[in-house]
């Protein structure tokens, strides 16, 4: 359990998704123009998920003339267990579809879910993600408190690894079907390789968006309730550069 005690998260509420979308990409744009001011590069880790479509459309729009993309080398933070680059429904396929064909990263580092030895991919990509520290993640909040698929089951504050193997619970499958990525429960796959909780912890910068109604009940516990990996997000509470963009349903619980 962290030492560090937990502090307020600073929160951004807008009163349209598309709002949010905008205000997290300025915020996201100024975090990597400091860092590039600075060093050679920038490492950045992405969420792949349709709460993220509006930040990610500002994103790759706002920084046309602003961000060398080039400089970036880009990382996701989890993929389904057994579905390859080119499925609907895979991160990899989202993360082009709404950012990837439409700026040019140095290089952009994938985890293959389709790989035969979960166990080894894991761990590779956890080589990749330790090569140098991680400057900013842009991420979101699951419906159950997760991040990335850290769900409370498997969620561990001090995890030793960097990328794991994990079961997804019910609340988590049934959040990616209320999102219309699978067609029924019974599609979506029940494991996936996910960074654990320690990538987030130790990363310097983040930049966390999360919309909708369906979310409310998830920020206000990681903004009010007690530390804990029942809500994985509440230790957002303890890291020393993180903000919150919400948008007015997401913010209800906060602002009622």
């Amino acid at each position: 359990m962290p030492s560090v005690p937990p502090n307020p998260l600073p929160t951004d509420v807008s009163p349209t998704r598309a709002e949010m979308g905008r205000r997290a990409a300025a915020h996201v744009i100024q975090q990597l123009q400091a860092t590039l001011a600075h060093q050679a590069r920038a490492r950045v880790i992405f969420a792949c998920a349709p709460s993220q479509n509006e930040f990610l459309a500002e994103l790759s729009t706002q920084s046309a003339r602003t961000i060398d993309w080039s400089r970036i080398d880009g990382f996701h933070m989890d993929e389904y267990i057994g579905l390859g680059p080119k499925h609907p429904a895979s991160f990899r396929t989202y993360l082009r579809q709404h950012f990837l064909d439409h700026v040019q990263l140095g290089s952009f580092a994938e985890i293959q879910g389709e790989a035969a030895d979960a166990g080894h991919e894991a761990a590779r990509y956890a080589t990749l993600l330790a090569t140098a520290p991680i400057d900013l993640i842009c991420l979101g909040i699951g419906e159950n408190g997760h991040l990335a698929f850290n769900d409370p089951p498997v969620a561990d504050f001090d995890d030793p690894l960097l990328v794991k193997v994990v079961h997804l619970d019910h609340a988590c499958r049934q959040q990616q079907l209320n999102d219309g990525c699978f067609a029924t429960l019974a599609d979506v796959p029940k494991e996936a390789l996910s960074l654990t909780i320690p990538v987030f912890r130790h990363a310097r910068h983040l930049s966390v968006v999360v919309p909708g109604l369906r979310k409310a009940q998830a920020v206000a516990s990681a903004c009010l309730g007690p530390l804990s990996t029942k809500c994985p997000a509440s230790i957002l509470r303890t890291h020393p550069s993180v903000r919150l963009f919400l948008d007015e349903f997401s913010a209800l619980q906060l602002t009622a």
